[in-house]
């Protein structure tokens, strides 16, 4: 215990240590965030689109790279030369290819833009304070903006690491930095909560936020299983769910994709049937 203490006394602790890790992270962020403060309220409306077509310059001539591929795949009758590729989209492995080029390419131009992205979330939610909105039929005045901690709890998340943080301490304000950063490829992003109405009443609170700033945002634990309606909250910018429901709608998707291989081999697609893509609380990569 004494060397434990001795060490912390020299090096910090793990926790010392993480933030003066993302400290100039956060520094960044108020340096944009005080810049946008001066914007007008169209200029910081079209920073979603704005950051969108970055990506799209960015990632355009892998993204076309990748579409004729699977044009290739999709008209390819022989075997072999769809297996090669296939190959080509995401290596042997199921890892690499073109497709792992595309991840890479989206992830390196999302850490570039992430100080002006959470600034907008950040300076959007300051300009709502006071607005009304309806959330699980109650009327509630919006009245949070993100601290400093939470701007480091949102960074966490978007680096793939597990942020613990108390009730009241604002998680659910917290998500909304990484959910917009990595919904801005247009691929999608998911919040997985533990029971639907935590589900409901985010996506309707938390949505004050994304639809001022242009993005979609939809609850699959308000549709029913394999309808429109379904499908149509998954192809939202923003999905918030269950995870019993993100997760049965996975194995459901599956099971469909089985069925058509087996009973119709003649046929090369396979069209899954609900959510369009994996249920994970991450960015969904195009499939």
């Amino acid at each position: 215990m004494a060397l434990t203490a001795m060490l912390s006394g020299v090096f910090g602790t793990r926790h010392d240590r993480e933030r003066k890790r993302v400290q100039p992270i956060v520094d960044e962020i108020n340096e944009q965030y005080a810049r946008l403060q001066t914007v007008s309220e169209e200029e910081l409306r079209g920073q979603t689109e704005k950051f969108r077509a970055l990506i799209r310059e960015r990632t355009g001539d892998i993204e076309a790279r990748i579409a004729e591929l699977r044009e290739q795949k999709r008209v390819t009758a022989d075997p072999a030369a769809r297996e090669e590729i296939d190959n080509e989209l995401s290596g042997v492995d199921g890892r690499g290819g073109a497709e792992s080029e595309l991840r890479v390419a989206v992830a390196e131009v999302l850490d570039e833009i992430l100080p002006e992205a959470f600034a907008t979330v950040r300076e959007a939610a300051r300009r709502l304070l006071g607005t009304k909105l309806s959330v699980t039929g109650q009327e509630m005045e919006w009245n949070m903006v993100p601290y400093d901690v939470q701007l480091m709890g949102g960074i966490q998340l978007h680096q793939g690491r597990i942020a613990e943080m108390a009730t009241g301490e604002g998680k659910t304000l917290v998500a909304t930095l990484p959910l917009y950063l990595n919904a801005l490829p247009g691929k999608g992003a998911h919040l997985i909560t533990v029971n639907s109405y935590l589900a409901r009443r985010d996506s309707e609170w938390m949505g004050h936020v994304y639809k001022y700033l242009g993005l979609t945002v939809g609850c699959i634990d308000d549709t029913e299983p394999g309808t429109m309606e379904r499908r149509g909250a998954y192809e939202c910018d923003i999905t918030y769910g269950t995870n019993n429901e993100f997760g049965f709608d996975y194995l459901r998707d599956n099971m469909v994709q089985s069925l058509i291989v087996e009973r119709g081999r003649s046929s090369a697609r396979e069209t899954p049937i609900g959510s369009r893509q994996r249920a994970r609380c991450r960015r969904r990569e195009g499939v």
